[in-house]
């Protein structure tokens, strides 16, 4: 079994599965005659709507992390108890690239495979709905934590045209950096629950004072 808090164990199996994605997604594409990257093009404009796409679901993200209501209590100590540790052993740059990984396999699976796979059999809107309910039950933690996840999916199908031309990578852009500050944020409530309570160093002052 490996030990997810052993850094290099973590990176290796997260590139390992990500690196999984894209093969299968390759194959898959090979098999139905469907390119999953055939719209991944690289143009400053769909850079640039990658990174401003980002920040409204980040910053939902934020609002229901700092006020977890209701269902969302649990996911959020889903996040830091499962990923915080993980993320703890990792520097910086590991995890830029673990977002920059997940944001391209997720996408070319998603949003390069099976959406134009299933819009060329169903249509348009059969396509984005059927490969976001797939993308919603990929990240089953709860039920709740699936159907955001579903709706984010759509919201990465929609920016695969927003540029006017399709171009996969919108979405990949914005799906990384999302996961990358999302990471950040899991990473500091983790964190800041590790640290020692300062009444504890202030009671054990007042027993030596007495």
């Amino acid at each position: 079994m490996p030990n997810l808090r052993d850094r290099g164990q973590f990176l290796n199996l997260s590139g390992l599965f990500e690196g999984g994605l894209i093969v299968v997604a390759l194959a898959v594409g090979w098999l139905f005659d469907v390119n999953p990257v055939e719209s991944l093009t690289f143009d400053w404009a769909a850079l640039l709507w990658g990174f401003l796409a980002a920040i409204p679901i980040f910053g939902l993200f934020l609002l229901f992390h700092r006020f977890p209501l209701g269902p969302m209590a649990p996911i959020k100590r889903f996040l830091i108890e499962m990923l915080g540790p993980m993320l703890s052993v990792c520097r910086w740059f590991d995890l830029v690239l673990l977002a920059l990984l997940a944001g391209l396999a997720e996408e070319v699976l998603f949003r390069g495979l099976l959406q134009p796979w299933m819009e060329r059999s169903w249509g348009a809107t059969a396509g984005l709905a059927g490969s976001n309910v797939l993308f919603g039950l990929a990240h089953l933690i709860t039920p709740l934590y699936a159907v955001v996840a579903g709706l984010i999916g759509l919201y990465l199908g929609f920016l695969l045209d927003a540029i006017g031309e399709r171009n996969l990578l919108v979405p990949v852009v914005t799906h990384a950096v999302y996961d990358y500050l999302a990471f950040l944020v899991v990473l500091r409530a983790y964190r800041q629950e590790q640290m020692p309570e300062p009444v504890a160093l202030t009671e054990d002052l007042d027993e030596n004072c007495d």
